[in-house]
């Protein structure tokens, strides 16, 4: 009977089998040893020093800032079309109403007609799809009477402005779905910037954010001395006006500086006491909202973005200003660094992208950057772009 054992394996025994073995063996490790080579030698990409966190963490910020403004011009404009599309869609009812009101009028003529015998023209004209068409036709206006005339006339007049009262609100509510499409957009933005900048900061060891924090003190402390060399030069030009009008025997304007500091007139304008009146009231204001949180966005009163804090302290001075720092650079007379006066409005960046308050010596109330709140801080913090004196 044939046997059904696997056969068993044959044990290399010879020389030759074995130095064969150990070739294959000793080639397999060297395989190993060369891939582990080859991966230990591919490149690594570096970490990032603590200088180029901070600043990556900066240009997104800032870049979150200028999303902001975008996501505040989309608002702003999407909350004008809004109530534009309010205002068309309450016209187009009334105007329905009174293409209505004609409708009925005919319709008593045509049933008055009716009751005396056969269809009238009235009727006709009336239950007609193309009412046009038979008001074009002379002889048949011809057998209406003048009130049936009028009547006809106005149908047809209501009727042609409640057609293109529709067509415009629908126009507007396009546009209204667009700008609510980009104002979606630009908020994902500001979101993903303010996302990658805090996931940057987390991963920053205790070491690192102690070094992070100093370089911040060193930024401070040399925006300090700038502000402080601005205070002195404008204190040192006030000075030589006031003794050139004394030895003119000049009675001294004032520029009625608000916050009672030297704040630097610059010549100021010719209505500096009205433009300082303003000033103190809005400057009042801002100095009210201190220590409140900055978000993107907001206008108040719990919280503010940079242009929303602005423009709510000119409003509380009884001055308008447009919604985003774009809007508001154009809103007043440019002024020279060295000329600014408490009240007026310093822009920062070439993309325009941040705006703070002058409070004079240098300095300025803002509402800096998320996870900061509103507080006074050097106007040389940040680059300047230029500044304007809204009032």
């Amino acid at each position: 009977m044939a046997s059904h054992r696997k056969p068993r394996t044959r044990i290399l025994t010879s020389p030759g089998s074995r130095r064969t073995a150990a070739g294959l063996t000793t080639a397999a490790l060297a395989s190993v040893t060369l891939l582990s080579q080859t991966a230990e030698a591919a490149p690594s990409r570096p970490k990032q020093s603590i200088e180029e966190v901070k600043q990556k963490v900066d240009d997104l910020y800032r870049q979150a800032e200028v999303a902001t403004q975008k996501y505040n011009a989309a608002k702003e404009q999407a909350d004008e079309q809004r109530g534009t599309v309010d205002r068309l869609l309450d016209d187009t009812a009334r105007r329905t109403q009174k293409m209505n009101d004609a409708r009925r009028r005919l319709g008593t003529y045509a049933a008055a007609q009716y009751r005396s015998g056969g269809i009238s023209p009235t009727a006709q004209l009336l239950l007609a799809r193309d009412p046009q068409q038979f008001a074009d036709r002379s002889h048949l206006m011809d057998q209406l009477t003048g009130a049936q005339k009028q009547a006809v006339s106005d149908y047809q007049e209501q009727q042609a402005k409640a057609v293109r009262q529709r067509a415009e609100a629908s126009r507007s509510l396009e546009r209204l779905t667009e700008t609510q499409a980009s104002l979606k957009e630009s908020k994902k933005d500001v979101q993903a910037k303010l996302a990658e900048a805090r996931q940057l900061l987390s991963r920053l060891t205790a070491q690192e954010k102690a070094r992070l924090a100093e370089l911040e003190r060193k930024k401070e402390a040399e925006a300090k001395r700038k502000a402080e060399e601005l205070a002195r030069k404008q204190a040192e030009k006030e000075r030589k006006e006031r003794e050139d009008r004394k030895q003119h025997d000049t009675p001294d304007p004032g520029t009625g500086t608000p916050d009672g500091g030297s704040g630097g007139s610059g010549g100021g304008t010719s209505d500096d006491g009205s433009y300082a009146t303003k000033a103190a009231k809005a400057l009042a204001f801002a100095r009210a909202q201190m220590g409140k949180p900055y978000v993107w966005g907001a206008t108040g009163p719990n919280s503010y973005d940079c242009s929303g804090l602005t423009q709510a302290a000119w409003k509380a001075a009884g001055v308008s200003l447009p919604r985003t720092t774009w809007d508001q650079v154009k809103a007043g007379d440019r002024v020279a660094t060295k000329d600014l006066v408490p009240g007026d409005l310093v822009f920062f960046y070439n993309d325009i992208s941040h705006v703070g308050m002058y409070i004079g010596d240098g300095k300025m109330i803002h509402a800096p950057k998320p996870g900061a709140s509103v507080r006074v801080e050097s106007i040389y913090y940040m680059p300047i772009y230029g500044s304007v004196r809204p009032a």
